[in-house]
């Protein structure tokens, strides 16, 4: 028993270890760049980066191979961008990190799966926005929905985002203005490519299942010459959603990308991405105040049915998102590297959808008269009441967008000494323009009443028009008039710089700033003109957001670290994920969002580098707090003042050999310390929740043996939260039970079977101040995959 154990604790070398675990996982290449050595500045120690590895179906010959202890401790990895050179272990801050070997044991579809496995990030639905229908979230209470990159560029899509072509994802908590521009007031979501490697590799993959579900995916790559490849992934997906009527989702996509270069100074990675989707939105099911309770809760919390879908056959939403992407590093010399990534994107979309509103004689007939005859409008501010009228013309109304964006960021990382001090040093610009158009249209018929318990989404033909043949059908925004087009647009020119000094090999300050100039205009036109002049907004914000950061590396597997750090969200960001701007209800420019964060954590590599450990202390704190109209979706600021702060564990490694975790926890305390609505002032911050956690844990049994099996499974839990900011709304805990079973018939075949929600529990994703959508019923997903 004892030589077991002392076989089980012992350090396995990266390929053994890996192929014992099954896992296939050593961390990939940051192929963003070329492969370079890259320092450990807490020892002085040259260790090369990282090759691509069997995870990611490459095992390189020709490039420098990084061993990790296991491919679910993330602390070693690069975080594959290069105004953050250093590994996540010396980055100080909190951060969460989606592995490729988590997204393949969990069958990962979407960027919306994948953040399940990160406290603190919630779905929120609106305007163009959430469930199906676009990816909107919000990290530790606050809006995220501009804070979406891909290889360290903006994503400004609104579309719901697969994982086809996806490596890893990281959650940067926290203000990081500094970084990544305005915005991330409460984090960063940055996704990391599927980018060429000097290894052959070809796979495929097809899953079916419950709901109609079928998806198919490609994924080649293929050696030119010794510092060239090509790679193509690709996706077809057809799904419905259990437990929900009605929904369903079809999309596609195509990202075919060249590195040149590779192991060279002068490295250049070209990159298409082409998604397209027609789906059903899923607006959720009404938050009613029952008689005689003071919190409201979802309809479905009363008896309604979780299937029920309040929505229209005339509801739609279909997107087209292409994006080209051009990165480039040149390796001047040992100490000084240059990189440039530029991205262009434009994306299409057409949309319609309906909101439920039940009012109080819809909750006073469904609690204390006839259920049956209980309505609710699909549109429009109020509810259906007794339902003498026809129907409804109001929000949220179809419409048409285009978007395009581009974006150019040039930065510079030298290391060098002053005397006996060492620096790293990070410079570059960023600027970046990003322009959108909407056309609003209108029913010529009212969109009939549904009814609470047994609605019929059968409506027919109701006569869509553009909004200017129909100017009485468009919907009257507050000091905006009715309007039937919007168009919006904003320039950034942004400047950074910081630096890195450390005084000893232990002991190291990290300090910088970054200066934007955001210039953003909106132009509201169209309708009837005479009643509702056209109107313009011009706005142009210099901000200002520094960073400063105290790190203690005793040795090559612990950070310890203090942070502060500002970030600023000028009005005007929400440019394509808004129709109008950012304002007040004086219906004038507000001041930008402002917040800072203060916190304390601690980072520990152990045992061989097998399991990583993180522990944060938090401080958030933000003014000027904006929030979203529940039937308009136009984002108001409220002027309120709100602050959360916690503490945040995570664990993820091998804790024997063959076995796995991946293991979160978070404690929020959030508060609305100062308020316009005195009313909410001691409130806690909306969609912040007390309390949640993610467990996953899979163990490969006999994995060099014909009757090899894989198997786990794990849970999702997040208490309560509220849905306004005066906490009289809230959904109930969520409680998800996963499970996971594989086996391999050899090198190339593997079969697999995932569950989700096993309980079938009645939990709720995605969240706005007087709607929820339940999540799926009980799933099951089977899958055969080819690797070669």
């Amino acid at each position: 028993m004892s030589r077991f154990i002392r076989r089980c604790l012992t350090p396995m070398p990266v390929l053994t270890g890996l192929a014992a675990l099954g896992a296939t996982h050593a961390y990939a290449a940051d192929t963003q760049h070329a492969p370079e050595k890259k320092r450990d500045h807490a020892h002085s120690k040259t260790v090369p980066r990282a090759a691509e590895t069997e995870a990611t179906g490459e095992e390189s010959g020709h490039e420098n191979i990084q061993v990790v202890g296991s491919p679910m401790n993330p602390l070693h990895d690069n975080m594959g961008l290069s105004r953050m050179p250093q590994d996540i272990l010396h980055t100080p801050q909190q951060i969460n990190v989606v592995s490729q070997m988590l997204m393949k044991q969990q069958n990962v579809k979407s960027l919306d799966e994948a953040l399940r496995n990160v406290p603190g990030v919630t779905s929120s639905i609106g305007e163009g926005a959430g469930g199906m229908n676009g990816d909107q979230f919000l990290i530790r209470g606050f809006q995220a929905q501009n804070d979406i990159y891909e290889d360290g560029l903006r994503d400004f899509g609104v579309y719901s985002r697969d994982a086809f072509n996806l490596e890893s994802i990281a959650v940067i908590k926290g203000p990081s203005s500094d970084v990544f521009g305005n915005g991330t007031t409460g984090g960063a979501i940055n996704m990391k490519t599927k980018t060429p490697g000097l290894t052959n590799r070809y796979s495929a993959e097809f899953n079916g299942g419950s709901g109609g579900y079928y998806r198919g995916m490609l994924d080649v790559n293929q050696r030119i010459n010794d510092s060239t490849a090509f790679r193509v992934t690709g996706m077809g997906n057809e799904n419905n959603i259990v437990g929900r009527d009605f929904i369903y989702s079809h999309r596609w996509g195509i990202a075919p990308s060249i590195a040149f270069g590779l192991g060279k100074r002068t490295t250049l990675v070209l990159q298409y991405m082409h998604q397209q989707e027609n789906s059903v939105p899923d607006f959720g099911v009404p938050v009613v105040t029952k008689p005689g309770s003071s919190i409201g809760a979802p309809i479905t919390e009363y008896g309604i049915r979780r299937t029920n879908f309040y929505g229209t056959d005339n509801d739609q939403n279909a997107t087209n998102s292409n994006m080209e992407t051009a990165r480039l590093s040149y390796k001047l010399n040992d100490h000084i590297t240059f990189y440039n990534d530029a991205r262009v994107g434009e994306y299409f979309r057409t949309f319609a959808a309906s909101k439920a509103t039940c009012d109080q004689t819809c909750v006073n007939n469904y609690f204390l008269h006839n259920p049956n005859s209980a309505l609710v409008a699909r549109s429009g501010p109020v509810g259906a009441g007794n339902g003498s009228a026809g129907g409804t013309f109001m929000a949220p109304l179809p419409y048409q967008q285009w978007s395009w964006s581009a974006q150019d960021v040039g930065s510079m990382v030298a290391n060098f000494h002053t005397g006996w001090l060492r620096h790293q040093l990070v410079a570059g610009f960023d600027i970046e323009h990003v322009n959108d158009r909407r056309s609003q249209s209108t029913y010529l018929k009212a969109k009939p009443y549904a009814n609470l318990v047994n609605p019929n989404p059968y409506v027919g033909n109701l006569d869509l028009v553009s909004g200017d043949s129909n100017p009485a059908g468009l919907v009257n925004l507050s000091g905006l008039g009715a309007k039937s087009n919007s168009s919006g647009a904003a320039f950034d020119t942004g400047l950074f710089l910081f630096d890195q000094v450390w005084f000893t090999n232990w002991l190291s300050i990290k300090g910088g700033f970054r200066w934007d100039r955001w210039q953003t205009r909106y132009d509201l036109t169209g309708g009837n003109t005479s009643l509702y002049p056209d109107t313009h907004f011009r706005n142009t914000t210099s901000v200002f957001n520094p960073n400063v950061s105290l790190l203690l590396t005793p040795d090559e597997h612990q950070t310890y670290y203090f942070t502060w750090s500002r970030s600023t969200t000028p009005m005007g960001m929400y440019v394509t994920n808004g129709s109008v701007p950012i304002r007040p209800p004086a219906n004038t420019i507000a001041a930008p969002e402002k917040a800072s964060l203060y916190e304390v954590g601690a980072k520990y590599s152990a045992f061989h580098d097998r399991m990583g450990f993180t522990a944060s202390l938090f401080r958030l704190e933000k003014n000027n707090a904006t929030n979203a109209d529940p039937v308009t979706g136009e984002v108001v600021s409220t002027g309120d003042t709100q602050r959360n702060q916690g503490l945040e564990l995570s664990v993820g490694g091998t804790i024997l050999r063959g076995w796995t975790i991946n293991a979160t926890y978070a404690l929020y305390d959030s508060e609305t310390t100062s308020s316009l609505t005195k009313a909410n002032l001691g409130k806690q911050v909306q969609y912040v929740p007390h309390n949640q956690a993610t467990l996953w844990s899979v163990y490969d049994a006999f994995a060099d043996k014909p009757y090899n099996v894989a198997f786990g499974g794990g849970l999702t839990w997040r208490q309560h939260v509220w849905l306004n900011a005066a906490n009289t709304a809230k959904v109930p805990s969520n409680l998800d039970f996963d499970a996971v079973i594989s086996h391999r018939f050899n090198p190339h075949w593997k079969v697999a079977m995932n569950g989700y929600n096993l309980a079938n529990r009645l939990n709720y994703q995605s969240l706005f101040s007087n709607r929820a959508t339940p999540t799926a019923g009980r799933t099951f997903l089977g899958q055969l995959s080819y690797t070669y």
